[in-house]
């Protein structure tokens, strides 16, 4: 079994994913092959107090990147979208970001 700090790579800081945070959904960067029950192990580890509702994952594909004449992508990623009961505590990293 994996290490929770390998299953939940770093979290996603945009102005939809912010948004959630009113909601109790905190947006990750996970492990490719993390699924749904690992991902909510992981951030009920990671952050004690917290109790995960609900798991929504999806699959990012890389986008094309040009450096001159030269084509590339950047990786693919999986994204995880964590909501939390309402009795339990918010992730602090995200709600000082508020």
């Amino acid at each position: 079994m994996k290490a929770p700090q390998d299953i939940i790579l770093r979290p996603v800081i945009t102005e939809r994913s912010m948004a959630g945070v009113t909601q109790r959904k905190y947006t990750f960067s996970v492990a490719r092959d993390a699924n749904k029950i690992e991902i909510g192990k992981a951030v009920e580890a990671l952050f004690p107090g917290t109790e995960v509702k609900a798991v929504n994952t999806m699959n990012v594909r890389g986008q094309k990147r040009r450096q001159g004449r030269f084509v590339g992508r950047t990786a693919d990623w999986k994204k995880a979208i964590v909501t939390l009961t309402e009795n339990s505590k918010g992730i602090e990293f995200f709600e000082s970001m508020l």
